[in-house]
């Protein structure tokens, strides 16, 4: 078992170590990955989408989802104690309770902002396409961020079509579905 970070907001860190470590999530972490996901969603959204949508966006899209956290499929990504990325995949379509034979989804995926371009987002993508097709997924879909599709895109993932994410009645962040076929323990190409 990993050490949880505790402290992401009051303490500064770096990048000090290539070693990065998985573990999955649990409702413990609620308060560090809703940290997390409030520091890479603010920076990383806001040259893609005008100031109002995220004043409406972020309050929700920047909380840890209890359900996500206590499914065994949602992940912290640590490098030495500090949480620098988090996400995973579920059966269910983000948004609902509906299941498709065979598809999983991506979902709730930040890296911290001092850690992108590190390999953070990749380890995690490969360590979920590689659970995913143990578990029997044979697709994997992404209800992606505009500012995210390149990084989906570089990964095997391929552009479906635009999408609007149901964020609450009436809360809509434009985004991009992706989909990448897995095969059997493969993960990232």
């Amino acid at each position: 078992m990993f050490v949880a970070v505790k402290t992401m907001r009051n303490e500064p860190h770096l990048p000090t170590s290539p070693s990065l470590s998985i573990r999955v999530a649990t409702p413990d972490d609620a308060s560090e990955v809703s940290a997390l996901l409030e520091a890479s969603y603010t920076k990383q959204l806001a040259d893609d989408y005008p100031p109002d949508v995220l004043a409406r966006a972020l309050p929700l899209m920047t909380k840890a989802n209890p359900r996500l956290l206590a499914s065994g499929t949602y992940y912290v990504v640590e490098a030495d104690i500090h949480l620098v990325g988090c996400g995973g995949w579920s059966k269910e379509a983000p948004g609902s309770h509906k299941v498709t034979d065979g598809t999983g989804h991506i979902r709730h995926v930040a890296t911290h902002p001092e850690w992108l371009r590190k390999g953070v987002g990749r380890t995690l993508l490969s360590h979920c396409c590689n659970e995913a097709a143990m578990a029997g997924m044979k697709h994997l879909e992404c209800h992606s961020t505009l500012s995210a599709v390149n990084f989906y895109a570089v990964t095997g993932f391929t552009i479906v079509g635009p999408l609007e994410m149901k964020l609450a009645p009436e809360i809509f962040l434009p985004g991009v579905l992706l989909r990448r076929d897995l095969l059997k323990g493969e993960g990232l190409s």
